[in-house]
């Protein structure tokens, strides 16, 4: 397991050091360096989901109070109700937004700046050590996965805490209603489960080989004055239209993946929420739920496809993200080679007097004053 470096990340970044145990731990590293903007997010997006349970059970109260012969007063008065929640959750989604917004960007730019300080660090070694297209695919697609990513810690503390508001709502209701939806929720995620840790893999696949042909990208415009001159031009680019072609696959894959996910995350909250509308709804019929309390459970249910759907989402985002982490403390893990070189053996001190140059891998030698 690779301890943390002990190397500052950047001349403006306060010396931080960024956890490269895991691709996990460095997630968590972005996550413990925004603790009070994280806490914010997560407390706004926790009150914005809860609160979106208070409509159904108002407008529950405004037909079984208000419907009724003399109940004008209350039916203004549970309709004021409704209206000021809805205003104060408005505002909450605004401010929980702007905070979420703040957490992923600047996860991206701390990630970019502890690459750039990376890429200094290595200096003239970066070329042999890293890729160009590595370098690319981590500056245009991996720190975006990783800001996405962060988006868990708001919204997805909301969806938990969300989900057991509903469920104590409904046990109040029915327990066999609480019932349903404690044990449904689970098995949502059961069925997601398996496509996520698929995805995982198929995306890690597909990082790798768009880095390694954004590379050859790179050393082809980089020579292609040279391979005019030899006639090689034809055959590189074939070799990169054939390369092409196999990510195009590959992205296929990756793609044919996260369509059932995002399909799952759309249908199965749906046909949950169908379920449970039944059941109520012939509950109602035998008498057992008031008109009043088929809304409430209806608006319950309706509520709770948000935050199952942040949690189909969240997995679908944290398993993007751990592959794009890895990439990034993959490349923070480098070492110079002077740094290989003074590990191997002793430092050597320069000659006293001028002396011949010699490069030892090609065999040159450059004898004083020439």
């Amino acid at each position: 397991m690779t301890e943390p470096v002990d190397h500052p990340v950047g001349p403006y970044a306060d010396q931080e050091t960024p956890d490269l145990r895991s691709p996990g731990r460095y997630l968590w590293w972005l996550v413990t360096r925004q603790r009070r903007r994280v806490a914010a997010g997560a407390l706004l997006g926790s009150s914005w989901m809860i609160f979106l349970t208070l409509p159904p059970y108002l407008l529950s109260r405004a037909i079984d109070d208000g419907l009724r012969p003399g109940g004008r007063s209350a039916l203004v008065g549970w309709v004021a109700a409704l209206v000021g929640v809805g205003v104060l959750n408005a505002w909450l989604a605004i401010m929980r937004h702007r905070t979420m917004t703040r957490v992923r960007l600047d996860g991206a730019f701390r990630t970019v700046r502890v690459v750039v300080a990376q890429a200094t660090r290595l200096g003239a070694a970066l070329p042999r050590r890293a890729t160009a297209g590595e370098i690319v695919t981590i500056g245009f697609g991996d720190v975006a996965r990783i800001a996405d990513t962060l988006t868990a810690t708001g919204p997805g503390v909301g969806a938990v805490l969300a989900y057991v508001v509903v469920a104590a709502l409904l046990l109040t209701v029915s327990p066999l209603l609480a019932a349903v939806v404690l044990l449904g929720v689970p098995l949502l995620a059961v069925l997601v489960g398996p496509l996520l840790s698929r995805l995982q893999g198929a995306e890690s696949a597909y990082r790798d080989r768009q880095g390694s042909l954004a590379a050859r990208f790179a050393d082809i415009a980089g020579g292609l004055r040279v391979l005019n001159g030899i006639g090689g031009k034809d055959v590189y680019a074939e070799r990169y239209r054939r390369g092409s072609q196999e990510l195009q696959a590959e992205g296929y894959r990756v793609g044919a993946v996260t369509s059932w996910i995002q399909a799952l995350g759309v249908g199965l909250p749906t046909l949950f929420l169908g379920a449970v509308t039944w059941l109520a709804a012939r509950m109602a019929a035998q008498g057992e739920l008031t008109v009043g309390e088929l809304v409430a459970v209806y608006g319950y249910t309706a509520v709770l496809v948000v935050p199952v759907s942040f949690f189909i989402e969240g997995g679908y985002d944290i398993s993007r993200g751990l592959v794009a982490a890895r990439r990034v403390t993959r490349f923070l893990s480098l070492e110079p080679e002077s740094t290989v070189r003074e590990a191997s053996s002793p430092p050597l001190n320069g000659p006293e007097s001028p002396a011949v140059l010699h490069d030892p891998e090609s065999g040159v030698e450059v004898v004083p004053g020439t």
